[in-house]
């Protein structure tokens, strides 16, 4: 008797972690999903739990006709400015290339007050450089030039969880290597017990001298032995027929399933089975972008589930 009911209970406990994931615990809205020329459409992600219009940032290259697109697209049945002001409550920038901070910048003067989360040496860049008093007015809180306090600038230390404010979500920062010794961040995005994790610009560890990515791969392989990591954003810029040489910090096919060899040594092999993975960051011209979907699916003999978002079109995990 003893023996059925454990029998039972492990089917009850099995039922009900693939009802949970049948059940979606993030809403995404991706506001810029290239890396590259078209300044309408560079890399920025609303993320928040499902239900609510409680979002994060992650990046904010593109904000305003993004949202835009969003809101023609029926996916806010409200206004662009409300939308800006109202539901976004932080950005997280992964780095201060200005394809992923442009719009942070540019609509500031716009903006309500909200929290700018970044690491300390991507911050310090946006505040020498951008919210400096020249190259813009100051709308932080530190810095630089007379103080508009517009934003609060946070600092995060990475490897630390912090509650993100006027949300139900905690955030923990990892380091990556954009172009050694230059630092990029990954955003590890926790609701209750589910994740998303946002990773910036990044390049393979091989080619950058570094262990970052190995070491965010050993993070999150409890996360996705349990089927708590819900999807993952990473980039993949170029094609294959990119030399290493010309990689500039990003990934190209070839690497991305390198480094997901190296992951799937820590999961097991079938742990990445229809693991969600969001594909950002793809480069111009757009032959180049039709090439990156077309390599990265005939090499997924993972059997990941490739995502490529649209601008505008929104996701749930």
């Amino acid at each position: 008797m003893k023996r059925i009911i454990s029998i039972f209970i492990c089917v009850l406990c099995f039922a009900n972690t693939l009802l949970a994931q049948e059940i979606p615990a993030f809403k995404i809205v991706p506001l810029g999903v290239k890396g590259g020329i078209d300044e309408t459409n560079l890399s920025a992600y609303m993320v928040a739990p499902i239900k609510t219009n409680d979002f994060i940032c992650l990046d904010a290259g593109t904000l305003y006709a993004g949202i835009e697109k969003a809101v023609n697209n029926k996916v806010f049945n409200t206004s662009t400015s409300h939308v800006l002001r109202n539901y976004i409550k932080g950005y997280f920038i992964s780095h201060a290339h200005l394809d992923h901070v442009s719009g942070l910048i540019i609509n500031s003067p716009a903006d309500s007050s909200k929290t700018v989360y970044a690491t300390q040496k991507c911050m310090t860049m946006m505040q020498n450089h951008y919210f400096n008093g020249e190259t813009w007015a100051n709308f932080g809180d530190e810095g630089p030039g007379d103080h508009i306090k517009r934003y609060h600038f946070e600092t995060l230390n990475t490897l630390q969880e912090i509650a993100i404010t006027n949300t139900d979500m905690f955030v923990t920062a990892f380091p990556l290597s954009h172009v050694s010794p230059f630092e990029s961040t990954a955003f590890l995005i926790r609701q209750n017990d589910d994740y998303i994790l946002y990773l910036g610009d990044t390049g393979p560890d091989e080619i950058e001298h570094s262990t970052n990515l190995k070491a965010l791969w050993t993070t999150i392989t409890p996360l996705i032995k349990k089927k708590r990591l819900r999807a993952m954003f990473i980039e993949v810029s170029f094609p294959n027929e990119q030399a290493d040489s010309a990689l500039y910090g990003h990934l190209t096919p070839n690497w991305f399933y390198k480094e997901f060899k190296v992951l799937q040594q820590l999961t097991g092999e079938k742990a990445l089975i229809g693991f969600k993975t969001i594909i950002t960051h793809q480069k111009p011209p757009e032959e180049n972008t039709i090439k990156i979907k077309a390599q990265l699916e005939k090499q997924n003999n993972l059997g990941l589930d490739l995502i490529f978002p649209e601008q505008g079109v929104s996701l749930e995990f």
